[in-house]
């Protein structure tokens, strides 16, 4: 495949435009990842370590294990730069039975899930800081929500990835701005960074810090992503590793920052007490416009994070009609504006669905277990294709091969085991929806050889 793949007006009808560029890999990265995480997550680790400096070394370790899962999807990404990401890697790794799981999952709970998540905070626990609205008027602004998300990404992916590219830049201004305001002010305290110590080593706070450090990848999550429009990167073999690795360090620097801010004008246990630490803080420095303004920010991050999915999780659906593994309209490509429209009217409608029904909370914590499962495996794909496909171009190999894809797929593992204790039956009804998909792969699969 070139790497310098141009966009024709005269591209097949069932091939995407080459549209991406490094800059847009690194913004869909940064602003997929960025949600509501960094202000909420805090006060979770806080409470599990409550020493500043297993705070910082949590957001760290957490980072740096998430950047050994990114460098894995890397070389993956540049060597097989099709729509469909992991779902193309899984194919190639393992066989059509576990991508079609980790696609139906992906539609049906994962980004449907997170879409409806995002569009019902949106609409119900920040607009109504600034606007007072009936449950109806909630119910259809969250609607609204994805189906302006849903349209603006129908007439094209360039027009997606332009809001993307937007929302990451006001999202990570507005965050730089926050730990500027709160440093600026004076009114911290530099002994909250050591005080208090974190106390002899033992098992529980071993423990404690296992604990937070879970918390830390859901902070983290989303820089899987971006692999699903490689279809739509030019020069993928270049743009896709670098926007993936440059997106990740970015966002673990920002949450860091970010960090130290919280710290500088709240001690530990404020954190740990605090349902809305970025509030706190930005009341501490500035007073009651602080609650206002992070308000206004964490709008744009929610709308950015749902605008990711919108914009690249139709490419697996598309990617796996292409397969005559779903429903053979999901393959088909705009004539005009080149985008996978009926996969992005599919999810957009399901996403409508699970956000009126309420529902989505529970299936998203359901899949939760799986959802680590399929990341583990595919960073583990890194190995099986090295055995498998030896001549597959590797325009990037993955650095601290192999001990860096091993330590990722190991706290893929721990994390999954620790859902499956944990919540041994939300994970169990995880498998079970997981599961559901066999009958529609095999129904599938059969419609396939005709």
């Amino acid at each position: 495949m070139s790497t310098e793949t141009k966009v024709k007006s005269d591209l097949p009808k069932n091939q995407l435009p080459r549209v991406f560029g490094l800059f847009d890999v690194t913004s869909i990265v940064i602003g997929g990842i960025i949600g509501s995480g960094i202000f909420m997550v805090p006060a979770e680790i806080a409470g599990a370590v409550n020493s500043p400096l297993l705070m910082l070394a949590v957001w760290v370790v957490g980072g740096f294990l998430s950047f050994l899962g990114a460098l894995g999807l890397a070389e993956l990404g540049a060597a097989m730069p099709e729509a469909g990401g992991i779902y193309v890697y899984l194919r190639e790794a393992y066989g059509s039975f576990i991508s079609f799981l980790f696609g139906w999952t992906l539609f049906f709970v994962i980004d449907s899930g997170a879409i409806a998540t995002l569009a019902v905070a949106f609409s119900s626990n920040y607009l109504p800081y600034f606007i007072k609205m009936s449950p109806l008027v909630t119910k259809l602004v969250a609607s609204g929500f994805i189906i302006f998300l849903a349209t603006v990404n129908y007439f094209g992916a360039r027009q997606g990835g332009n809001l993307q590219n937007l929302l990451t830049v006001i999202k990570t201004v507005g965050i730089f701005g926050i730990c500027a305001a709160v440093f600026l002010s004076g009114k911290g305290d530099p002994g909250n960074f050591v005080n208090p110590q974190s106390g002899k080593f033992s098992l529980d706070l071993l423990s404690s810090f296992g604990v937070a450090l879970i918390a830390t990848f859901w902070a983290y999550k989303g820089w899987e992503t971006a692999t699903y429009s490689a279809g739509e990167v030019k020069n993928p073999e270049k743009n896709l590793p670098l926007g993936i690795l440059i997106g990740l360090f970015s966002v673990i620097i920002i949450y860091l920052l970010a960090n130290l801010a919280y710290l500088y004008i709240l001690p530990a246990s404020a954190i740990a007490a605090s349902d809305r630490v970025a509030a706190e803080a930005m009341m501490a420095a500035v007073g009651p416009l602080g609650a206002s303004i992070i308000s206004v920010i964490i709008l744009f991050s929610i709308l950015g994070s749902a605008n990711q999915n919108m914009l690249c999780s139709p490419r697996v659906y598309y990617a796996m009609a292409q397969d005559k593994l779903f429903f053979k309209s999901v393959a088909r490509i705009h004539p005009k504006f080149k985008t996978p429209y009926v996969s992005i009217i599919a999810i957009s409608l399901w996403s409508i669905v699970l956000s009126l029904s309420g529902t989505f909370e529970q299936l998203f914590t359901y899949v939760i277990f799986g959802e680590w499962i399929f990341f583990g495996l595919t960073v583990a794909a890194v190995f099986v294709l090295r055995r498998k496909r030896p001549d597959l171009p590797r325009p990037y190999k993955t650095w601290g091969y192999p001990w860096a894809p091993a330590l990722f797929v190991l706290a893929a593992l721990a994390i999954s085991v620790n859902s499956l204790i944990k919540e041994f039956l939300n994970s169990v009804a995880g498998l079970g929806i997981i599961f559901l998909g066999i009958p529609a792969y095999l129904y599938w699969k059969k419609r396939q050889k005709k």
